[in-house]
């Protein structure tokens, strides 16, 4: 069903705004959500100052580091994100531009499920420790990263946005990486040193990158970037709707949720505001 703000909201007090790739971000106002008890979809953060009604945020992102920053969302009210639904549409847009790059001379997941197929030995890094998946030879903690690095013939980040990963792929970790490998990043553009990135393919310590995000983003013109035969930088298109199957699965946490939210029941792919991931 299409909506428009007018016909979406309730003659009393409460209700949802619908709000997955309907509208324009642009269209809501902070008006708009002062009525609202649960927001589904990704208003501008700001607009949450005026939503005193707000009991839950249904996010159609998986990151959400614009909503998880102190005071932005009205005190009491969850935040859920949509984990779970980007997977495969990435896993193929990394894969892609892997496959560029080799020809040239749930995301992480479902990325190594698709490199364990081809053959690939894979080896996963988690903030906690827990069981391994039958497509991963090794399972690591983040805190091992430095020891891995080196090892990597591909090392694919994956990650959302929270202060923990911000500046994680560093000048030094940079160097640490195996000559000739390739670093795969479609998480958040400021994980990596982007002109400690650009020193290494310049040198050709790096065999290749493939950025679906970039810091700064958008990339400017004249950016060295553009000018590396061994990048492949796509415009933050690969947790798009381009396929139909991530839609769907969105749409299917969105009316999953909204009906617990509507029975008082327990939502699904709740964060947790201090880390900024799913709580388990």
């Amino acid at each position: 069903v299409r909506y428009r703000l007018g016909e979406a909201r309730p003659s009393g007090r409460g209700g949802a705004l619908p709000f997955p790739d309907l509208l324009s971000a642009d269209m809501v106002t902070e008006e708009d959500i002062a009525w609202a008890d649960a927001i589904l979809g990704n208003v501008r953060p700001e607009l949450l100052k005026g939503a005193k009604n707000l009991k839950w945020l249904q996010t159609s992102s998986a990151g959400v580091e614009f909503y998880t920053a102190p005071g932005t969302m009205p005190e009491g009210a969850v935040l859920t994100n949509a984990t779970g639904t980007y997977g495969l549409a990435i896993s193929e847009h990394m894969l892609g531009m892997l496959l560029m790059i080799m020809v040239m001379g749930d995301s992480g997941g479902s990325f190594g499920k698709l490199c364990k197929a081809m053959g690939a030995y894979v080896i996963g890094l988690r903030r906690r420790d827990g069981s391994k998946p039958g497509y991963a030879d090794e399972v690591h903690l983040t805190g091992e990263l430095d020891e891995l690095l080196p090892r990597a013939d591909v090392v694919a980040v994956t990650l959302p946005g929270t202060p923990e990963t911000r500046g994680m792929l560093d000048k030094e970790r940079i160097g640490r990486m195996k000559p000739g490998a390739v670093v795969l990043n479609v998480g958040r553009g400021y994980i990596i040193d982007t002109e400690a990135l650009c020193d290494a393919l310049e040198s050709g310590h790096l065999g290749g990158a493939g950025l679906d995000v970039t810091e700064p983003e958008p990339l400017p013109k004249g950016h060295r970037l553009w000018g590396l035969p061994t990048a492949v930088v796509t415009p933050h298109v690969s947790g798009g709707y381009h396929l139909y199957e991530t839609h769907q699965r969105i749409v299917d946490i969105f009316t999953e949720n909204l009906s617990r939210f509507l029975s008082g029941g327990e939502l699904k792919n709740l964060v947790d505001f201090e880390t900024g991931y799913r709580k388990l």
